[in-house]
């Protein structure tokens, strides 16, 4: 009976401080542990619009929006929104804090009071979120006590992110059409003060067009000119021919009507600040004006139809590769694992520390 005493007291106090003590607490933390189950998802940001057939549009397209709200999907789940957003009802603190869990794995053992801070943390160490950028897929696993709780955090967050992403792309295609809708508004005010200013200028000039009236002044004063020479021809031959013809008189006043009517004319279309030569570089600076303003009304128009197409063509949407799994069994913790694990490093410790003493006492000796 004594036989068994001595053999414990020749155990090396060394190895059982650095590989059984150690071992034994491993196994009854992970003997007194709760089972974790993992339920798993896989879901892809989509994009609405086609993509490009040359190697470059799939260049563009690889840096594109998808893989900008592939990782905003990525960083709302692991944030204090989606956790706020989640535990609205007590999910999250019911799944982690409630007593059948163990006191080594439950939220709050103590009931100390449920603190925002303590519960992100325990949050984000439960719930994991793999983003590939290459494949545009995103892993999301939770982590939980039971197989109904990981499934159902993991579908909430799922719709979660739905919702964020339809959010995005209403925000952004709002933000498009409203850009696009302000700039029309700028382009219709101008477009109407270019012809309002166009149009008092001609009330108070007179004018309607100063090219095409010199055009008809011109050709009155052609025909006036044409009338003149053709009565002073007359006048001429009738001199010549018949001095003392009562003709005479009546042909030198028309001559000299017709001169007065010329020079008025000719005053109408240049010489005189109310001439149209005068008045035509305001009008065509004014024209100009109102012609530029017009094809900017114009473009903005065609930009508006551009960015209703665009907002149309460019929505994206999640596309769940994987849907939520309840899971049979729990995969952790790997406890087996752990226990070897700890009995191993134990060992080495042991070993390291064994010939440590066995120098420091040959040096002694």
């Amino acid at each position: 009976m004594l036989k068994i005493p001595d053999r414990v007291g020749r155990v090396p106090t060394l190895f059982i401080a650095s590989v059984l003590i150690p071992t034994a607490i491993a196994a009854l933390y992970y003997g007194l542990s709760s089972d974790l189950y993992i339920s798993e998802s896989h879901f892809v940001v989509q994009n609405a619009e086609k993509s490009e057939p040359s190697s470059l549009g799939a260049l563009i397209k690889s840096g594109g929006n998808s893989s900008n709200e592939g990782y905003a999907t990525r960083d709302y789940i692991l944030s204090r929104d989606a956790l706020a957003k989640l535990n609205r009802d007590g999910l999250v603190t019911r799944a982690y804090g409630n007593d059948s869990i163990s006191v080594l794995n439950r939220f709050d053992p103590w009931r100390s009071g449920v603190s925002r801070d303590r519960l992100f943390n325990f949050y984000t160490k439960k719930i994991e979120v793999a983003y590939d950028a290459g494949a545009s897929i995103t892993t999301l696993k939770v982590r939980a006590f039971a197989p109904k709780d990981a499934y159902e955090i993991n579908r909430r967050l799922l719709a979660q992110a739905e919702t964020l992403v339809n959010d995005l792309n209403q925000r952004s295609r709002a933000d498009l059409i409203a850009y696009a809708s302000k700039e029309l508004e700028e382009a219709k005010a101008v477009a109407r003060k270019a012809a309002l200013a166009l149009s008092q200028y001609r009330n108070q000039e007179g004018v309607v067009d100063p090219e095409q009236q010199a055009n008809v002044q011109l050709q009155m004063i052609s025909k006036l000119q044409d009338e003149m020479i053709s009565t002073k021809t007359q006048l001429v031959q009738l001199r010549a021919f018949t001095p003392q013809n009562p003709q005479i008189p009546i042909l030198q006043t028309r001559v000299r009507e017709l001169s007065r009517e010329i020079d008025q004319q000719v005053g109408l279309v240049a010489g005189n600040q109310k001439s149209l030569a005068a008045t035509a570089a305001q009008y065509q600076r004014l024209q100009l004006e109102s012609q530029l303003a017009d094809k900017v009304l114009a473009a903005a128009i065609t930009s508006l139809q551009d960015a209703r197409n665009e907002a149309r063509r460019k929505r994206a949407y999640v596309e769940r590769i994987v849907e939520p799994n309840i899971p049979d069994y729990p995969t952790e913790p790997h406890r087996m694992r752990a226990i070897l694990g700890v009995f191993a490093v134990g060992m080495v410790v042991w070993a390291v520390l064994s010939m440590l003493v066995s120098g420091i006492k040959e040096h002694k000796d």
